[in-house]
């Protein structure tokens, strides 16, 4: 069996992880905690970073660094995951729902605008697979209307957009470091923080409410409750589990660009015949390898599609339920303007194996099974 993930492991994660117990400091901000956080900053070029317990929290924490609060309406798209919206829920807010680009399955920055009302706080643009949304354009109607920008960039390490890093337009970038991520620390998350002013409240809100990042610093003589707050701070063997893949970033990235280009070169004739569609990406972005995909005829296909590799020994999935359409995206949320492409297109979607590690041959076999199913489907 061809799995759709295979969780990245460089090798130098068991014996940082064996060395951040022996610290006897395994609670988080500790030595690989700090390393991290540093990693980010640099790289990212942004005032502060701070690893959360996932990209959820982190989104929750960027809700209320932005003070939204009941009533709030914040526009991003449906076609997401149920984090993007539970994070402002949660605070009492509206998400407003928007259709996206059939292209790159972002949101559609031209219909912004028209979701904007006097409730509306936010922007919460989530640069799917990888691929940056149009930042230039949100960032503009952000300022013009005065409102935040909050990224789900969950999906989008080491992705750019003219030259700038995915989650450092907006005040806060949301970042995911899960199993199914290209770098992960199993369950785990980082907050980008742009501007100052903001950190000292993100780290008493990581803190439960208390200053106890002053106090690690020396800055206090005891820590105590000051504000609201939660518990986000991922352990410090997560943290030491990250760091050895943060050290070995690049040979991930080239792995999965170089599988990722390979399932191009390979099925972008059949994509040229109008059998399938194959990722676009914008000459503004570079992305990140984070995912596969291709997209179907229609939902019938895909079913047949996803069942047809299962039979042959390979495990490709779906995706997104657009949340507009679910229960609670019923319940708590709307969608301003039509649904034109975002049912339509998610239900033709069909992400395909893609991690560290898988081999040029499993990336041919899936190929050629995807060639013969079309072929049958023809016949």
């Amino acid at each position: 069996m061809i799995n759709f993930n295979v969780p990245p492991y460089i090798g130098t994660e068991d014996e940082y992880v064996i060395r951040a117990i022996h610290s006897h400091k395994i609670c988080g901000d500790g030595e690989f905690t700090h390393k991290c956080s540093e990693w980010l900053e640099t790289k990212m070029k942004v005032s502060k970073a701070l690893l959360t317990t996932s990209c959820t929290h982190a989104t929750e924490m960027a809700a209320m660094l932005a003070d939204v609060k009941p009533a709030d309406e914040v526009i991003m798209p449906s076609y997401t995951f149920v984090s993007t919206a539970d994070a402002f829920v949660l605070r009492g807010a509206v998400p407003v729902f928007i259709d996206i680009r059939p292209d790159t399955m972002n949101m559609d920055e031209n219909l912004i605008e028209a979701a904007i009302t006097k409730k509306t706080k936010a922007i919460v643009p989530v640069h799917y697979a990888g691929v940056c949304c149009e930042m230039d354009v949100i960032s503009d109607i952000a300022k013009k209307h005065g409102l935040m920008v909050i990224e789900d960039a969950a999906q989008a390490i080491q992705s750019y957009y003219k030259g700038k890093a995915a989650g450092t337009f907006g005040e806060f970038g949301c970042f995911s470091f899960h199993e199914t991520k290209n770098l992960s620390m199993g369950e785990g998350g980082a907050l980008l923080i742009r501007d100052e002013e903001y950190i000292e409240k993100a780290e008493i809100i990581r803190e439960k409410g208390t200053d106890r990042s002053k106090f690690h610093r020396g800055q206090v003589d005891k820590y105590t409750w000051v504000d609201y707050g939660s518990s986000y701070l991922p352990s410090e063997m997560n943290a030491a589990y990250l760091y050895a893949q943060l050290e070995q970033a690049d040979v991930i990235y080239r792995s999965r660009m170089a599988s990722w280009e390979h399932y191009n070169d390979r099925l972008k004739k059949i994509a040229q015949d109008g059998r399938i569609e194959v990722p676009f990406i914008p000459s503004d972005c570079i992305h990140n390898a984070h995912m596969y995909y291709i997209k179907l005829k229609d939902i019938e296909e895909r079913t047949a599609y996803i069942n047809y590799l299962k039979d042959k020994g390979i495990m490709a999935v779906f995706h997104y339920i657009p949340l507009h359409s679910a229960p609670a995206g019923i319940r708590y949320a709307r969608f301003n303007g039509k649904d034109i492409y975002t049912t339509k297109e998610s239900e033709r979607l069909v992400r395909l194996p893609l991690y560290y590690g898988l081999s040029s041959d499993e990336i041919d076999y899936i190929c050629d099974m995807t060639e013969e199913f079309l072929r049958n489907r023809i016949g």
